[in-house]
């Protein structure tokens, strides 16, 4: 697998750098350490950002590459994946307050909207992923079909899974029973709704896996129930697909996405 970590030296890169590097080391990954300057009289300010950027890689990993490029970081960070065949970005996050997160804002929707591979958002503080939460949308292909067959690796050391589908009455078709609304995952399971086919079609996926899972089901609005299970269950990585759409539908998307991306606390992989 290979993972690319854009670092600019600040506290907030230093975590995705050990995000990056646990990862490498997990999955047996190459590693690349990226850095940006605006002009090539700055280069040796970028050197020494990698140079202190490599001193945080585990000792162990030694198959780490560093790239120095000239422009602007979110640019260069998607044209460097796209170069190099990256299969997962790593990116950092700054302090959480309301000034510097809409300052973020702008250059992690940048990175989301190319997309050029899966987006691991770097959060809290770095640890192997042992808890995953995978927040499973309902639609073809599913995300963790995506998640298999793009990063398959990242499972390997996985102890838990839990696979969270929130049932909205927003997007509801006209005529849904109130039953189907309100139900469990093992009701919507047994009665083979279109969620219900939709979970047990993950489940088979997973039975693969030596991992312990659990199916939950969730009702009300998407963004504040993920978000609700994601604060709650002590989860080391939470997993949200981002969908390619058109017109309406892709705001909708994108909206959703980058409010759990702004308001959410754990470390958020987007695939």
């Amino acid at each position: 697998m290979r993972i690319l970590v854009g670092t600019d030296g600040a506290v907030h890169s230093d975590l995705a750098v050990r995000t990056g590097g646990l990862l490498a080391e997990a999955t047996g990954g190459a590693l690349t350490l990226l850095t940006v300057v605006r002009q090539e009289s700055r280069r040796p300010e970028g050197e020494a950002v990698l140079a202190r950027a490599r001193a945080l890689i585990p000792a162990a990993l030694t198959e780490v590459r560093t790239r120095v490029r000239l422009g602007r970081m979110a640019v260069e960070i998607v044209a460097e994946a796209e170069e190099g065949a990256t299969d997962l970005i790593v990116v950092g996050e700054g302090p959480q307050d309301t000034i510097t997160r809409h300052l973020l804002g702008p250059k992690v929707r940048r990175i989301i909207s190319h997309k050029p591979c899966p987006i691991l958002i770097a959060r809290g503080f770095s640890r192997p992923v042992r808890r995953l939460l995978l927040c499973e949308g309902g639609r073809e292909p599913s995300l963790l079909t995506r998640l298999l067959d793009q990063l398959a690796p990242l499972l390997r050391g996985v102890d838990d899974l839990t696979l969270l589908h929130v049932m909205s009455q927003i997007p509801a078709a006209p005529g849904l029973p109130d039953w189907e609304l309100d139900s469990d995952a093992e009701t919507l399971i047994e009665r083979q709704t279109p969620e219900g086919l939709f979970l047990a079609h993950d489940i088979e996926l997973l039975t693969r896996l030596n991992v312990s899972l659990t199916t939950k089901v969730r009702h009300g609005l998407v963004v504040p129930e993920i978000l609700a299970e994601a604060e709650s269950g002590g989860y080391d990585l939470v997993v949200i697909g981002a969908h390619e759409s058109h017109g309406w539908e892709r705001f909708l998307l994108d909206d959703l996405s980058m409010a759990i991306v702004n308001q959410g606390k754990n470390p958020l992989l987007i695939v």
